[in-house]
């Protein structure tokens, strides 16, 4: 399963500051962390960045890439920002994802950038009208973008369905509608769909001891499910993965099996 390393986001007051400064030590760092730690891709995480978010996508991208050899997740809902991103993106160590489009017809130029610069698309299963309310409400908007890609020549084998994870502690319904969705979402295309979530958006606003075992649980009822990759924390989530894979026989077990 591909960890996508969700450290690098202006949320963090460290990493924030890093952007406004321009202070490429601590960006690299991080990134260097969580590449050392199982992540296969990083997140640049900018924000909506209304200002100065071309200049800043390219600075995160760039800055990233110096420090390890992994694509990068351009995370923004800057369209510009984005493109500038993948103008100065070296695919030479994998192909950059987008995210994210949607069922949102503001967000469908996403599309356009997916395909123009040959890079994958994370396609939020919501619409203009809302969030969805189940699993089979998510399953349709789904196909709907899945034909929308096509169109736009982004591949079906180029795009990551998001189901879109809540907050347990305010929709812990929405859980169970999230993990069906997955399941439902390898029987829209052979071969099936790939999916991705944001995982730690299911333990937000929880007690910070309860974070890590909300985020693990659920991550292993999402890879049984069939989730292809998760936007997470890759030191927290990383024995998870090698430990599911260990027991569903994906790889041999061995008492080292953590550190290998």
């Amino acid at each position: 399963m591909l960890i996508i390393g969700e450290k690098l986001s202006i949320i963090a007051k460290r990493v924030r500051e890093a952007m406004t400064n321009k202070d490429k030590g601590p960006i690299q760092e991080i990134a260097k962390a969580q590449a050392v730690a199982g992540a296969g891709m990083i997140d640049a995480n900018i924000g909506p960045a209304e200002d100065g978010g071309e200049d800043l996508m390219q600075w995160m991208v760039t800055t990233i890439q110096e420090a390890v050899q992994l694509p990068v997740c351009l995370d923004t809902t800057n369209h510009s920002a984005i493109e500038a991103g993948l103008k100065v993106h070296n695919n030479e160590w994998g192909r950059a994802l987008i995210n994210s489009t949607s069922n949102d017809p503001e967000r469908f130029p996403i599309l356009e950038l997916g395909a123009k610069y040959n890079a994958q698309v994370i396609a939020l299963t919501v619409g203009k009208g809302g969030l969805p309310a189940d699993a089979e409400e998510r399953a349709g908007i789904a196909a709907e973008i899945m034909a929308r890609a096509m169109e736009y020549g982004v591949p079906i084998e180029d795009l990551y369905l998001d189901p879109l994870v809540l907050q347990i502690a305010t929709t812990q319904d929405q859980a169970l509608h999230v993990l069906k969705t997955i399941k439902m979402s390898q029987e829209l295309n052979d071969p099936p769909m790939k999916t991705v979530v944001g995982l730690s958006n299911i333990s937000n606003g929880c007690p910070k001891h309860l974070r890590p075992i909300l985020n693990k649980y659920f991550l292993m009822l999402l890879i049984y499910e069939g989730l292809t990759a998760a936007i997470a924390d890759p030191v927290e989530v990383a024995e998870t993965v090698k430990t599911y894979d260990v027991i569903m026989g994906n790889t041999l077990y061995a008492h080292s099996y953590l550190e290998m």
